[in-house]
Protein backbone atom coordinates (compact mmCIF):
# COMPACT_ATOMS: atom_id res chain seq x y z
CA UNK A 1 0.00 0.00 0.00
CA UNK A 2 3.14 2.23 0.79
CA UNK A 3 4.28 1.84 -2.74
CA UNK A 4 0.83 3.05 -4.39
CA UNK A 5 1.09 6.18 -2.15
CA UNK A 6 4.31 6.88 -3.37
CA UNK A 7 3.68 6.28 -7.09
CA UNK A 8 -0.11 8.38 -7.28
CA UNK A 9 0.45 11.07 -9.37
CA UNK A 10 2.11 13.74 -6.80
CA UNK A 11 2.09 11.10 -4.23
CA UNK A 12 5.74 10.59 -3.86
CA UNK A 13 6.21 13.82 -2.02
CA UNK A 14 2.90 13.39 -0.20
CA UNK A 15 4.38 9.80 1.22
CA UNK A 16 7.54 11.30 2.21
CA UNK A 17 5.80 13.93 3.93
CA UNK A 18 3.79 11.68 5.82
CA UNK A 19 6.61 9.37 7.03
CA UNK A 20 8.19 12.26 8.20
CA UNK A 21 4.87 13.47 10.19
CA UNK A 22 4.99 10.19 11.44
CA UNK A 23 8.50 9.86 12.98
CA UNK A 24 8.02 13.05 14.36
CA UNK A 25 5.32 12.64 15.77
CA UNK A 26 6.46 8.89 17.17
CA UNK A 27 10.17 10.99 18.56
CA UNK A 28 7.43 14.03 20.09
CA UNK A 29 5.56 11.42 22.25
CA UNK A 30 9.09 9.35 23.37
CA UNK A 31 10.72 12.38 24.70
CA UNK A 32 7.46 13.84 25.82
CA UNK A 33 6.89 11.30 28.11
CA UNK A 34 10.05 11.74 30.04
CA UNK A 35 8.73 15.27 30.94
CA UNK A 36 5.45 15.27 30.87
CA UNK A 37 5.03 13.20 34.51
CA UNK A 38 7.28 15.84 36.37
CA UNK A 39 4.54 18.10 36.80
CA UNK A 40 1.80 15.02 37.76
CA UNK A 41 4.50 13.96 39.97
CA UNK A 42 2.51 15.27 43.27
CA UNK A 43 -0.55 14.12 42.44
CA UNK A 44 0.27 10.96 41.05
CA UNK A 45 2.34 10.95 45.11
CA UNK A 46 -1.27 12.07 46.79
CA UNK A 47 -3.53 9.76 44.92
CA UNK A 48 -1.28 6.16 45.35
CA UNK A 49 0.28 7.01 48.38
CA UNK A 50 4.54 7.52 46.87
CA UNK A 51 6.87 8.30 49.61
CA UNK A 52 9.21 10.98 48.25
CA UNK A 53 12.34 8.27 47.63
CA UNK A 54 9.32 5.98 45.87
CA UNK A 55 8.25 8.42 43.63
CA UNK A 56 11.33 8.89 41.69
CA UNK A 57 10.42 5.44 40.22
CA UNK A 58 7.89 6.73 38.14
CA UNK A 59 10.91 8.59 36.29
CA UNK A 60 13.52 6.24 36.78
CA UNK A 61 11.45 3.23 35.38
CA UNK A 62 11.30 5.05 32.42
CA UNK A 63 14.54 6.28 32.16
CA UNK A 64 16.21 2.91 32.82
CA UNK A 65 14.36 1.02 30.71
CA UNK A 66 15.03 3.39 27.65
CA UNK A 67 18.87 4.08 28.45
CA UNK A 68 18.99 -0.15 28.98
CA UNK A 69 17.48 -1.45 25.48
CA UNK A 70 18.28 1.75 23.44
CA UNK A 71 21.11 0.28 21.85
CA UNK A 72 18.86 -2.63 21.13
CA UNK A 73 16.31 -0.90 19.62
CA UNK A 74 18.60 0.76 16.84
CA UNK A 75 19.85 -3.21 16.52
CA UNK A 76 16.26 -4.84 16.21
CA UNK A 77 15.70 -1.75 13.23
CA UNK A 78 18.25 -3.47 11.05
CA UNK A 79 17.82 -6.76 11.72
CA UNK A 80 14.31 -7.36 11.84
CA UNK A 81 13.01 -4.28 9.75
CA UNK A 82 12.20 -1.21 10.48
CA UNK A 83 8.43 -1.21 10.37
CA UNK A 84 7.90 -4.56 12.62
CA UNK A 85 10.32 -2.90 15.02
CA UNK A 86 8.46 0.52 14.74
CA UNK A 87 5.37 -1.06 14.72
CA UNK A 88 6.05 -3.50 17.97
CA UNK A 89 7.26 -0.67 19.70
CA UNK A 90 4.39 2.00 18.94
CA UNK A 91 1.76 -0.93 20.40
CA UNK A 92 3.71 -1.57 23.28
CA UNK A 93 4.50 1.72 24.00
CA UNK A 94 0.14 2.52 23.38
CA UNK A 95 -0.73 -0.32 25.83
CA UNK A 96 1.85 0.13 28.87
CA UNK A 97 0.31 3.83 28.60
CA UNK A 98 -2.80 2.12 29.19
CA UNK A 99 -1.99 0.11 31.96
CA UNK A 100 -0.15 3.07 33.85
CA UNK A 101 -3.39 5.42 33.23
CA UNK A 102 -5.35 2.92 34.36
CA UNK A 103 -3.11 1.35 37.22
CA UNK A 104 -4.61 0.98 40.51
CA UNK A 105 -1.04 0.90 42.49
CA UNK A 106 2.08 1.81 42.92
CA UNK A 107 3.77 -1.28 41.42
CA UNK A 108 1.83 -1.78 38.65
CA UNK A 109 2.19 1.80 37.85
CA UNK A 110 5.68 1.79 38.17
CA UNK A 111 6.00 -1.45 35.83
CA UNK A 112 3.71 0.28 33.10
CA UNK A 113 6.34 3.08 33.24
CA UNK A 114 9.58 0.45 32.36
CA UNK A 115 6.83 -0.62 29.64
CA UNK A 116 6.96 2.28 28.50
CA UNK A 117 10.80 3.18 28.33
CA UNK A 118 11.31 -0.35 26.40
CA UNK A 119 9.05 0.84 23.96
CA UNK A 120 10.75 4.46 23.44
CA UNK A 121 13.51 2.41 23.41
CA UNK A 122 12.28 1.22 20.43
CA UNK A 123 10.68 3.83 19.14
CA UNK A 124 13.39 6.37 18.98
CA UNK A 125 15.85 4.12 16.68
CA UNK A 126 13.23 3.04 14.50
CA UNK A 127 11.74 6.51 13.38
CA UNK A 128 15.24 7.82 12.81
CA UNK A 129 16.40 4.68 10.57
CA UNK A 130 12.71 4.83 8.48
CA UNK A 131 14.34 8.52 7.96
CA UNK A 132 17.60 7.58 6.81
CA UNK A 133 16.33 5.01 4.84
CA UNK A 134 13.41 6.76 3.23
CA UNK A 135 14.93 10.22 2.20
CA UNK A 136 17.43 10.65 -0.17
CA UNK A 137 20.99 11.68 1.50
CA UNK A 138 21.79 15.34 1.15
CA UNK A 139 19.68 18.14 1.62
CA UNK A 140 16.72 16.30 1.47
CA UNK A 141 17.75 13.79 4.50
CA UNK A 142 19.56 17.05 6.70
CA UNK A 143 16.15 18.69 6.63
CA UNK A 144 14.32 15.57 7.54
CA UNK A 145 16.82 14.23 10.18
CA UNK A 146 16.63 18.21 11.58
CA UNK A 147 12.96 18.16 12.21
CA UNK A 148 13.15 15.11 13.88
CA UNK A 149 15.40 16.10 16.35
CA UNK A 150 13.59 19.66 16.74
CA UNK A 151 10.46 17.21 17.55
CA UNK A 152 12.40 15.83 20.24
CA UNK A 153 13.53 19.19 21.37
CA UNK A 154 9.44 20.30 21.24
CA UNK A 155 7.96 17.07 23.49
CA UNK A 156 10.77 18.13 25.94
CA UNK A 157 9.45 21.71 26.23
CA UNK A 158 5.72 20.62 25.54
CA UNK A 159 5.78 18.22 28.28
CA UNK A 160 5.46 20.57 31.17
CA UNK A 161 3.16 22.57 29.90
CA UNK A 162 0.85 19.74 28.63
CA UNK A 163 1.48 17.57 32.08
CA UNK A 164 0.06 20.67 33.67
CA UNK A 165 -3.26 21.67 31.53
CA UNK A 166 -4.00 17.72 32.05
CA UNK A 167 -3.20 16.95 34.80
CA UNK A 168 -5.68 20.35 36.04
CA UNK A 169 -7.98 19.85 33.69
CA UNK A 170 -8.73 15.66 34.11
CA UNK A 171 -6.53 13.98 36.33
CA UNK A 172 -2.69 12.70 36.15
CA UNK A 173 -4.13 9.18 34.78
CA UNK A 174 -4.73 11.19 31.15
CA UNK A 175 -0.48 12.16 31.26
CA UNK A 176 -0.41 8.59 30.30
CA UNK A 177 -4.11 7.32 28.56
CA UNK A 178 -3.55 10.46 26.41
CA UNK A 179 -0.80 7.96 24.45
CA UNK A 180 -3.14 5.41 23.57
CA UNK A 181 -5.08 6.40 20.74
CA UNK A 182 -1.87 8.57 19.05
CA UNK A 183 -0.09 5.39 19.66
CA UNK A 184 -2.42 3.20 18.05
CA UNK A 185 -2.94 4.93 15.17
CA UNK A 186 0.43 5.78 14.76
CA UNK A 187 1.07 2.28 14.60
CA UNK A 188 -1.50 1.63 11.82
CA UNK A 189 0.20 4.35 10.22
CA UNK A 190 3.44 2.16 10.08
CA UNK A 191 1.84 -0.36 8.59
CA UNK A 192 0.37 1.69 5.38
CA UNK A 193 3.16 4.08 5.33
CA UNK A 194 6.23 2.32 5.88
CA UNK A 195 8.04 -0.11 3.33
CA UNK A 196 9.33 -3.43 4.53
CA UNK A 197 13.32 -3.07 3.87
CA UNK A 198 14.93 -5.68 2.78
CA UNK A 199 17.46 -7.74 4.07
CA UNK A 200 21.02 -6.53 4.77
CA UNK A 201 22.75 -8.91 2.47
CA UNK A 202 20.82 -10.36 -0.67
CA UNK A 203 18.56 -13.55 0.46
CA UNK A 204 20.69 -13.57 3.78
CA UNK A 205 19.46 -11.57 7.44
CA UNK A 206 21.77 -11.74 10.26
CA UNK A 207 19.93 -12.80 13.58
CA UNK A 208 22.06 -11.99 16.27
CA UNK A 209 20.42 -10.12 18.91
CA UNK A 210 22.44 -8.95 22.65
CA UNK A 211 19.70 -9.64 24.65
CA UNK A 212 21.72 -10.64 27.72
CA UNK A 213 23.81 -7.75 27.15
CA UNK A 214 20.61 -5.74 27.47
CA UNK A 215 18.99 -7.66 30.07
CA UNK A 216 22.08 -7.51 32.59
CA UNK A 217 22.89 -3.92 31.88
CA UNK A 218 19.73 -3.06 32.62
CA UNK A 219 18.98 -5.09 35.77
CA UNK A 220 22.12 -3.93 36.91
CA UNK A 221 21.10 -0.55 36.41
CA UNK A 222 17.84 -1.36 38.27
CA UNK A 223 19.44 -3.13 41.62
CA UNK A 224 22.08 -0.42 41.50
CA UNK A 225 19.34 2.30 42.25
CA UNK A 226 16.90 -0.04 44.12
CA UNK A 227 20.09 -0.12 46.80
CA UNK A 228 20.59 3.47 47.02
CA UNK A 229 16.83 4.17 47.54
CA UNK A 230 16.71 1.63 50.19
CA UNK A 231 19.62 3.53 52.32
CA UNK A 232 16.41 5.92 53.03
CA UNK A 233 15.30 2.62 55.35
CA UNK A 234 18.67 0.44 56.06
CA UNK A 235 21.41 3.15 55.70
CA UNK A 236 24.61 3.40 53.53
CA UNK A 237 26.54 0.57 55.46
CA UNK A 238 23.99 -1.71 56.24
CA UNK A 239 24.31 -5.07 55.06
CA UNK A 240 21.24 -4.96 52.98
CA UNK A 241 22.40 -2.07 51.22
CA UNK A 242 26.01 -3.55 50.43
CA UNK A 243 24.25 -6.76 49.01
CA UNK A 244 22.12 -4.80 47.02
CA UNK A 245 24.88 -2.62 45.45
CA UNK A 246 27.05 -5.87 45.10
CA UNK A 247 24.18 -7.59 43.05
CA UNK A 248 24.18 -4.42 41.00
CA UNK A 249 27.62 -3.85 40.47
CA UNK A 250 27.96 -7.80 39.76
CA UNK A 251 24.89 -7.49 37.06
CA UNK A 252 27.41 -4.61 35.70
CA UNK A 253 30.54 -7.00 35.56
CA UNK A 254 28.40 -9.55 33.82
CA UNK A 255 27.48 -6.86 30.97
CA UNK A 256 31.05 -6.13 30.67
CA UNK A 257 32.38 -9.91 30.60
CA UNK A 258 29.38 -10.57 27.57
CA UNK A 259 30.12 -7.77 25.67
CA UNK A 260 33.70 -8.30 25.48
CA UNK A 261 33.70 -12.03 25.24
CA UNK A 262 30.45 -13.81 24.63
CA UNK A 263 28.04 -11.79 22.34
CA UNK A 264 28.41 -12.35 18.60
CA UNK A 265 27.22 -8.92 18.02
CA UNK A 266 27.67 -6.84 20.90
CA UNK A 267 25.38 -4.23 22.18
CA UNK A 268 28.23 -1.56 22.91
CA UNK A 269 31.36 -3.48 21.35
CA UNK A 270 34.03 -2.08 23.85
CA UNK A 271 36.61 -1.46 21.46
CA UNK A 272 34.76 1.85 20.69
CA UNK A 273 36.42 3.17 23.96
CA UNK A 274 39.22 3.12 22.98
CA UNK A 275 39.06 6.74 21.67
CA UNK A 276 40.00 8.72 25.22
CA UNK A 277 37.11 11.52 23.80
CA UNK A 278 34.94 9.03 23.79
CA UNK A 279 34.99 7.93 27.28
CA UNK A 280 35.36 11.85 28.74
CA UNK A 281 31.84 12.61 26.80
CA UNK A 282 30.22 9.89 27.72
CA UNK A 283 31.72 10.41 31.42
CA UNK A 284 30.27 13.79 31.55
CA UNK A 285 26.96 13.18 29.65
CA UNK A 286 26.58 11.20 33.18
CA UNK A 287 27.64 13.75 35.53
CA UNK A 288 24.99 16.03 32.87
CA UNK A 289 21.73 13.26 33.54
CA UNK A 290 22.68 13.26 37.34
CA UNK A 291 22.68 16.64 37.81
CA UNK A 292 19.91 18.16 35.25
CA UNK A 293 17.11 15.23 35.88
CA UNK A 294 16.84 16.34 39.48
CA UNK A 295 16.47 20.24 38.18
CA UNK A 296 13.00 18.77 37.12
CA UNK A 297 12.20 16.84 39.61
CA UNK A 298 12.85 18.59 42.77
CA UNK A 299 11.91 22.02 41.26
CA UNK A 300 8.37 20.57 40.61
CA UNK A 301 7.76 19.30 43.55
CA UNK A 302 9.18 22.64 45.45
CA UNK A 303 6.83 24.06 43.23
CA UNK A 304 3.21 22.17 44.11
CA UNK A 305 4.25 21.07 48.07
CA UNK A 306 5.95 23.95 49.04
CA UNK A 307 4.75 27.28 47.05
CA UNK A 308 1.19 25.34 46.45
CA UNK A 309 1.26 26.39 42.68
CA UNK A 310 -1.39 24.27 41.01
CA UNK A 311 -0.28 21.86 38.11
CA UNK A 312 -1.17 24.21 35.37
CA UNK A 313 0.77 26.96 37.31
CA UNK A 314 3.85 24.52 37.38
CA UNK A 315 4.02 23.92 34.33
CA UNK A 316 3.83 27.44 32.67
CA UNK A 317 6.55 28.07 35.07
CA UNK A 318 8.80 25.46 33.40
CA UNK A 319 8.16 26.91 30.13
CA UNK A 320 10.82 29.09 30.52
CA UNK A 321 13.36 26.79 31.51
CA UNK A 322 12.43 24.39 28.87
CA UNK A 323 12.07 27.53 25.95
CA UNK A 324 15.74 28.23 27.15
CA UNK A 325 16.78 24.93 26.83
CA UNK A 326 15.87 24.45 23.23
CA UNK A 327 16.90 28.14 22.20
CA UNK A 328 20.65 27.29 23.52
CA UNK A 329 20.48 24.19 22.03
CA UNK A 330 20.46 25.35 18.61
CA UNK A 331 22.99 28.13 19.35
CA UNK A 332 25.50 25.67 20.77
CA UNK A 333 26.39 24.06 17.54
CA UNK A 334 27.61 27.02 16.26
CA UNK A 335 29.73 28.12 19.35
CA UNK A 336 31.13 24.50 19.02
CA UNK A 337 32.29 24.92 15.84
CA UNK A 338 33.83 27.85 16.81
CA UNK A 339 35.60 26.93 20.01
CA UNK A 340 35.49 23.47 20.11
CA UNK A 341 33.31 20.99 21.79
CA UNK A 342 34.92 21.28 25.24
CA UNK A 343 35.07 24.75 26.25
CA UNK A 344 31.68 24.65 25.11
CA UNK A 345 30.31 21.76 27.04
CA UNK A 346 32.30 23.09 29.85
CA UNK A 347 30.63 26.12 29.83
CA UNK A 348 27.47 24.66 29.69
CA UNK A 349 28.15 22.06 33.00
CA UNK A 350 29.57 25.21 34.96
CA UNK A 351 26.17 26.81 34.18
CA UNK A 352 24.21 23.96 35.66
CA UNK A 353 26.23 23.83 38.95
CA UNK A 354 25.72 27.52 39.28
CA UNK A 355 22.40 27.30 39.04
CA UNK A 356 22.12 24.06 41.53
CA UNK A 357 24.13 26.37 44.00
CA UNK A 358 21.44 29.02 43.74
CA UNK A 359 18.91 26.70 43.67
CA UNK A 360 20.53 25.56 47.36
CA UNK A 361 18.82 28.58 48.30
CA UNK A 362 15.05 28.17 47.92
CA UNK A 363 12.94 29.28 50.95
CA UNK A 364 9.85 27.72 52.36
CA UNK A 365 8.37 31.24 52.18
CA UNK A 366 10.18 31.94 48.88
CA UNK A 367 8.24 32.59 45.55
CA UNK A 368 8.99 31.89 41.66
CA UNK A 369 10.35 34.92 41.08
CA UNK A 370 12.61 35.30 43.93
CA UNK A 371 13.71 31.57 44.22
CA UNK A 372 13.43 29.62 41.17
CA UNK A 373 12.61 31.97 37.61
CA UNK A 374 16.85 32.98 37.56
CA UNK A 375 18.49 29.33 38.92
CA UNK A 376 15.91 27.55 36.41
CA UNK A 377 17.06 29.88 33.97
CA UNK A 378 20.70 29.17 34.30
CA UNK A 379 20.74 25.60 34.69
CA UNK A 380 18.48 25.31 31.69
CA UNK A 381 20.97 27.14 29.34
CA UNK A 382 23.61 24.59 30.70
CA UNK A 383 21.54 21.80 29.90
CA UNK A 384 21.33 22.90 26.17
CA UNK A 385 24.62 24.24 25.68
CA UNK A 386 25.89 20.86 26.88
CA UNK A 387 23.67 18.35 24.36
CA UNK A 388 25.29 19.34 21.14
CA UNK A 389 29.10 19.76 21.79
CA UNK A 390 28.90 16.84 24.26
CA UNK A 391 27.58 14.57 21.22
CA UNK A 392 30.04 15.63 18.81
CA UNK A 393 32.86 15.03 21.27
CA UNK A 394 31.50 11.22 21.49
CA UNK A 395 32.18 11.44 17.32
CA UNK A 396 35.54 12.73 17.20
CA UNK A 397 37.88 10.25 16.46
CA UNK A 398 35.53 7.16 15.53
CA UNK A 399 35.43 5.87 12.20
CA UNK A 400 31.95 7.17 10.48
CA UNK A 401 30.58 3.63 10.43
CA UNK A 402 30.50 3.81 13.63
CA UNK A 403 29.19 7.37 14.86
CA UNK A 404 26.06 6.19 15.22
CA UNK A 405 26.07 3.75 17.97
CA UNK A 406 28.80 6.91 19.85
CA UNK A 407 25.82 8.98 19.68
CA UNK A 408 23.29 6.46 20.45
CA UNK A 409 26.08 5.46 23.91
CA UNK A 410 25.80 9.78 24.21
CA UNK A 411 22.05 9.03 25.33
CA UNK A 412 22.43 5.89 26.75
CA UNK A 413 24.90 7.19 29.63
CA UNK A 414 22.88 10.37 29.85
CA UNK A 415 19.54 8.12 30.94
CA UNK A 416 21.73 6.36 33.07
CA UNK A 417 23.45 9.18 34.69
CA UNK A 418 19.60 10.82 34.85
CA UNK A 419 18.12 7.36 36.46
CA UNK A 420 21.46 7.09 39.59
CA UNK A 421 21.68 10.45 39.92
CA UNK A 422 18.45 10.82 40.87
CA UNK A 423 18.15 8.01 43.01
CA UNK A 424 21.12 9.47 44.95
CA UNK A 425 19.88 12.85 45.18
CA UNK A 426 16.14 11.23 46.50
CA UNK A 427 17.61 9.51 48.71
CA UNK A 428 19.42 12.00 50.74
CA UNK A 429 16.78 14.11 50.34
CA UNK A 430 14.31 12.40 51.71
CA UNK A 431 16.99 11.19 54.53
CA UNK A 432 18.04 14.58 55.61
CA UNK A 433 14.45 15.81 55.71
CA UNK A 434 13.37 12.81 58.25
CA UNK A 435 16.34 13.33 59.82
CA UNK A 436 15.17 17.16 60.71
CA UNK A 437 11.52 15.70 61.42
CA UNK A 438 12.85 13.37 64.03
CA UNK A 439 15.21 14.95 65.54
CA UNK A 440 14.48 18.90 65.26
CA UNK A 441 11.26 18.65 65.48
CA UNK A 442 11.09 20.61 61.97
CA UNK A 443 7.73 21.12 60.07
CA UNK A 444 7.43 18.80 57.22
CA UNK A 445 7.10 21.24 54.65
CA UNK A 446 10.70 23.01 55.86
CA UNK A 447 12.27 19.92 56.30
CA UNK A 448 11.06 18.72 52.65
CA UNK A 449 12.43 22.27 51.64
CA UNK A 450 15.74 21.58 53.30
CA UNK A 451 16.20 17.86 51.83
CA UNK A 452 16.05 19.76 48.50
CA UNK A 453 18.68 22.25 49.89
CA UNK A 454 21.31 19.02 50.15
CA UNK A 455 19.78 17.39 46.70
CA UNK A 456 21.08 20.35 45.33
CA UNK A 457 24.27 21.01 46.89
CA UNK A 458 24.77 17.10 45.61
CA UNK A 459 23.35 17.98 42.30
CA UNK A 460 26.03 20.75 41.61
CA UNK A 461 28.94 18.69 42.45
CA UNK A 462 28.13 16.11 39.88
CA UNK A 463 28.12 19.19 37.64
CA UNK A 464 31.50 20.65 38.66
CA UNK A 465 32.80 17.07 37.92
CA UNK A 466 31.35 17.44 34.39
CA UNK A 467 32.40 20.68 34.39
CA UNK A 468 36.06 19.81 35.14
CA UNK A 469 36.33 16.53 32.79
CA UNK A 470 35.43 18.43 29.77
CA UNK A 471 38.22 21.47 30.59
CA UNK A 472 40.62 19.00 30.80
CA UNK A 473 40.03 16.15 28.57
CA UNK A 474 38.26 17.37 25.23
CA UNK A 475 39.05 19.04 22.68
CA UNK A 476 39.17 23.12 22.36
CA UNK A 477 39.41 25.06 19.01
CA UNK A 478 42.82 23.12 17.97
CA UNK A 479 41.38 20.00 17.56
CA UNK A 480 38.49 21.65 15.64
CA UNK A 481 39.40 19.78 12.49
CA UNK A 482 39.04 16.77 14.21
CA UNK A 483 35.40 17.42 15.43
CA UNK A 484 32.82 15.84 12.29
CA UNK A 485 30.15 18.33 12.03
CA UNK A 486 31.91 20.88 13.42
CA UNK A 487 31.65 23.02 9.92
CA UNK A 488 28.07 22.66 9.78
CA UNK A 489 27.34 23.90 13.13
CA UNK A 490 26.68 20.32 14.48
CA UNK A 491 23.25 20.16 13.34
CA UNK A 492 23.77 16.31 13.26
CA UNK A 493 24.12 16.36 17.06
CA UNK A 494 21.52 18.28 17.17
CA UNK A 495 19.21 15.95 15.47
CA UNK A 496 20.61 13.22 18.63
CA UNK A 497 20.23 15.21 21.75
CA UNK A 498 16.67 15.79 22.84
CA UNK A 499 15.71 18.11 25.19
CA UNK A 500 14.47 16.51 28.52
Amino acid sequence: MSGELADSPGGKARHLSLILLLCCTAQFMVILDVSIVNVALPSIRSDLGFSVTGLQWVVNAYAIAFAGFLMLGGRAADLIGQRRTFFAGMLLFALASLAGGLAPGRGLLIGARAAQGLGGAIIAPASLSIITTTFPEGAARNRAVGLWGAMGGAGGAAGALLGGIITQGLTWRWVLLINLPIGLLAAFAATVLVGANPPREEGRRPRSFDLTGALTVTGGLTVLAYGVVGTTTHGWASLPTLLTLALGFALLGVFLLVESRFASAPLIPLRIFASGRLRAANLVVLMLGASAFAMWYFVSLYLQEVLRLTPLGAGLAFMPMALTVFACAGFAGQLTSRFGPGPVLGFGMTLIAAGMVLFARIAVDGGYGSDVIAPGLLVSSGIGFSFVPATIAAVTGVPPHEAGLASGLVNTSRQMGGALGLAILASLASQHSDHLISNDYLAPVAALTDGFHRAFIVGAGFATVGAAIAFALLPGIHSRRGVPGADAGGESAVALAPVE
